[in-house]
């Protein structure tokens, strides 16, 4: 995510991740199961965006990563709860295991909704919920749940995960620069050069950055696709990862 060539900040194994993905999703034919649900995240960032009248926390790429050590301590506290429905231990949640690990929370969702978010997470095929994941499963639940009518009632169950939550939605509204609920490669081209507009990106920089985002190659980003890379440029998973290998 680091915007000058010589430095990978965090995201050593990226490249390769998106051109796996990619070739899962381009392909396969099949994009219309993740519309439904892509639709209705494009109109809650929209409107999310529109609510927070225009104040945001982040003004610079360069703020975002010196958070990266915050998101992934937010995020970790999350595999708790996936071992916990992880019955048969196999490191993927089954549909299942997911419905029970709905209703522990109190998230009453309908079938069909249960399904579009199965469907959209499991990004490999692999017909189970892996840890990541999950993490961006519980983030579309807690944009898509309307509020309790209870005001001291949290979504989720846990203040902290959605204030984890809320501030990666940031992170999404410091990039959507139209504000239209989803991304493009103008909006993240202005993302990248809006702290220091004179040290512009060289162009394969920028092309670089949004393809690991625009993992179906339709030149559009939404907060689905966002959130599976952004997990990852945090490095949710490794801690030894991180320093500066190839792949």
């Amino acid at each position: 995510m680091k915007v000058s060539p010589g430095t990978s900040h965090g995201c050593p194994s990226l490249k390769s991740l998106s051109i796996k993905v990619g070739s899962m999703l381009c392909p396969c034919g099949s994009p219309n199961k993740y519309k439904r649900l892509d639709a209705k995240l494009e109109r809650k960032m929209a409107e999310a965006k529109r609510v927070s009248s225009g104040h945001h926390n982040f003004k610079s790429l360069d703020s975002i990563i010196m958070k990266f050590p915050q998101f992934k301590e937010g995020l970790k506290k999350i595999r708790a709860v996936f071992e916990q429905y992880d019955e048969d231990s196999n490191g993927t949640i089954d549909r299942e295991e997911l419905k029970k690990c709905l209703q522990k929370l109190q998230l009453h969702l309908t079938e069909e909704e249960v399904e579009d978010l199965f469907h959209s997470c499991d990004i490999d095929g692999s017909e189970g919920i892996q840890f990541n994941e999950f993490i961006v499963l519980l983030c579309l639940i807690y944009l898509l749940k309307e509020p309790s009518s209870s005001h001291t009632t949290s979504r989720l169950g846990s203040p902290q995960l959605e204030a984890t939550f809320d501030t990666i939605i940031e992170v999404f509204f410091f990039l959507d620069k139209n504000g239209d609920g989803r991304l493009n490669k103008k909006d993240v081209v202005k993302a990248l050069n809006e702290a220091s507009p004179w040290e512009k990106s060289p162009s394969h920089i920028t092309r670089t950055r949004f393809k690991e985002m625009d993992w179906d190659r339709n030149g559009k980003v939404s907060f689905r696709e966002f959130l599976f890379a952004f997990i990852n440029w945090v490095g949710i998973e490794t801690d030894e990862e991180i320093p500066g290998t190839e792949t």
